[in-house]
């Protein structure tokens, strides 16, 4: 669809909106909602510095991570804000233990799971950070409060999924199952304008994500598909060259505009976290969801479609392998011995 220079989110939101003639704006309404509660995260990253608020909180949350002020911060903005928009049921952050409620009264029909402040590890040393949320209709009856079976759903049952990155700019990218668009905002008027309309990720790209500093606990399959990549091979592109941030959204960002491949895979390097270390709910089902809109490709180490994984926890924690879709069959077929 083609599409006029300067239009707003709001103005973008509306024409998906129109798309649905049966819509009752309710998700219109939520996204809205969610958008101004990032800009106020925005607003608040960008002054990190001077507004004394970058450190530790001197909480841990339920991963058993030290809470970063920031990330504090940045939860309780999105649980206040979202707790009287009217558009859900319940809630879940990754900082949370349990499930988060919403007033009483304000009770709607989706659920909202999300990562408050992703890669808040790198908050002090302004490496760019971001918000990863998901939105799923409620299964329970409509009225009241919504429980964790509202949330515990399927990736590809997500009606909405997204993230905002705080960067050089603040980038908003979402996709409510009609194609991926980014929105840039303009700080002097406060507003995300289309900037990337139909992200499309390359099928294969020249670049890999990867910790390599967690090779000597990989399994055999994958230090062998790494050493593949690093091969010299002119037909095929090879040697792929290595990206690595270590915050999940900017790492992500990166390869859905220019292609990549992003893997945290199975590994032994610590016992108490078996099958991966990303959270299925608010980091690895949000971006198979926007990276397949967009023609990639995401599964688990085992070659499983992230997005058809049944949650069974709140913080269940998963492998995943994210990127350009060529890149990422290759990979699992390395994976499972096949190549």
């Amino acid at each position: 669809m083609h599409r006029p220079l300067g239009i707003t989110v709001s103005r973008h939101i509306m024409d998906l909106q129109r798309l649905h003639p049966g819509a009752t704006g309710d998700l219109s309404g939520l996204l809205s909602e969610l958008i101004v509660a990032t800009k106020t995260i925005s607003a608040e990253v960008n002054m990190a510095g001077l507004a004394d608020v970058l450190g530790l909180s001197g909480k841990t949350n339920i991963q058993g991570e030290e809470v970063q002020k920031l990330d504090e911060f940045a939860n309780n903005t999105i649980k206040r804000r979202m707790a009287h928009c009217g558009y859900l049921c319940v809630m879940a952050s990754e900082e949370d233990e349990e499930i988060v409620p919403v007033a009483e009264g304000y009770e709607g029909k989706y659920t909202l799971a999300f990562d408050p402040l992703d890669g808040s590890s790198n908050i002090d040393v302004n490496v760019s950070i971001g918000t990863i949320f998901s939105i799923h209709r409620r299964r329970s009856p409509a009225g009241g409060q919504g429980s964790v079976t509202d949330l515990l759903q399927k990736g590809s049952d997500q009606v909405a999924a997204g993230y905002v990155i705080y960067g050089s700019s603040t980038m908003l990218v979402f996709t409510t199952g009609e194609g991926v668009h980014g929105f840039t905002l303009d700080p002097s008027v406060g507003e995300f304008y289309l900037s990337h309309p139909n992200i499309a990720i390359p099928e294969r790209s020249k670049y890999f994500s990867v910790n390599e500093g967690n090779t000597a606990y990989w399994h055999a399959n994958m230090r062998r598909y790494i050493d593949h990549l690093k091969e010299t091979d002119q037909g095929s592109g090879r040697p792929y060259s290595a990206r690595y941030i270590g915050s999940l959204v900017a790492d992500f960002h990166r390869n859905l505009i220019t292609g990549g491949i992003f893997l945290y895979p199975t590994d032994n390097k610590n016992p108490a976290k078996p099958g991966g270390k990303l959270r299925l709910l608010y980091e690895a089902a949000p971006l198979a969801f926007i990276v397949e809109q967009a023609g990639g490709r995401a599964i688990t180490g085992e070659g499983e479609n992230i997005l058809e994984i049944e949650p069974r926890q709140l913080h269940q924690r998963v492998p995943l392998i994210i990127g350009s879709r060529r890149d990422v069959e290759e990979a699992g077929a390395f994976l499972a011995g096949a190549l």
